[in-house]
């Protein structure tokens, strides 16, 4: 499981500054190498392998960021690729988290048995949602994800955490049926903070996704919103 020290850890890239990524904190983002899915609409497909680049920033010139900004800084937040696919991780949020900071993650909710023990580190999570329950296998590329999934937003829902769950939204894998039906189930399940978004063309992984052909009516869609947010503290519309 979490087995190696915090100097192992892969990482994609750095974002020194963000007022974004942990809602109302200033925090700096790690985006970890490495994800097991292989979402068509995935705009990071350089992140998907494990190896790391020969360039990319280190943790040990992180650590030295991290105490020179420790008091300035509100927050660290792991996001990727898929972070709990990192060995080095608790390792990489107990040092975060010794200096004072916040820790937010960025989740697929793949690896339950990962994510228990970082609860008792984390301040915030936003978790993806990929998919209805059947759907799942065909829209993340890769099979039997969603039972860890649905495991891991029980933990979460269980958790003092706070959290959001995320739905990405892009006509090949949704219809408005689809995304009412799984805002339902959410609900059901004890989903109170939601966020849609919509996903983007351009630089995808998979090429019949880079061309946005038949997007999602703005009219139609903020209806459906307005329908459904009633069974939520906070449902809302987003960009990525």
């Amino acid at each position: 499981m979490f087995t190696r020290a915090a100097d192992h850890l892969a990482i994609a890239g750095v974002t020194p500054i963000s007022t974004l990524d942990y809602p109302d904190h200033l925090s700096c983002v790690i985006f970890t190498q490495g994800c097991p899915m292989r979402c068509g609409y995935c705009h990071n497909p350089q992140m998907i392998s494990r190896q790391q680049a020969p360039d990319a920033p280190r943790w040990s010139d992180l650590r030295v960021f991290l105490e020179e900004r420790a008091g300035l800084l509100q927050a660290v937040v792991f996001s990727g690729g898929e972070p709990t696919l990192q060995s080095a991780l608790l390792a990489a949020v107990r040092e975060a988290f010794a200096l004072g900071y916040k820790i937010a993650l960025h989740t697929s909710g793949v690896y339950p048995q990962r994510l228990k023990p970082l609860l008792p580190y984390l301040s915030w999570v936003g978790m993806d949602i990929k998919a209805l329950p059947e759907d799942y296998d065909q829209v993340c590329g890769r099979r039997g994800l969603y039972q860890g999934v649905e495991q891991s937003l029980e933990l979460l829902l269980q958790s003092k955490v706070a959290q959001e769950v995320r739905i990405t939204l892009h006509p090949n894998d949704f219809n408005l049926a689809k995304l009412a039906l799984l805002l339902e189930q959410l609900q059901e399940m004890g989903v109170r903070h939601c966020a849609i978004q919509l996903a983007r063309g351009g630089q995808c992984l998979d090429p019949a996704y880079r061309e946005l052909s038949n997007p999602f009516d703005p009219e139609q869609l903020q209806t459906l919103i307005n329908h459904l947010c009633v069974g939520f503290s906070r449902l809302e519309l987003r960009n990525i």
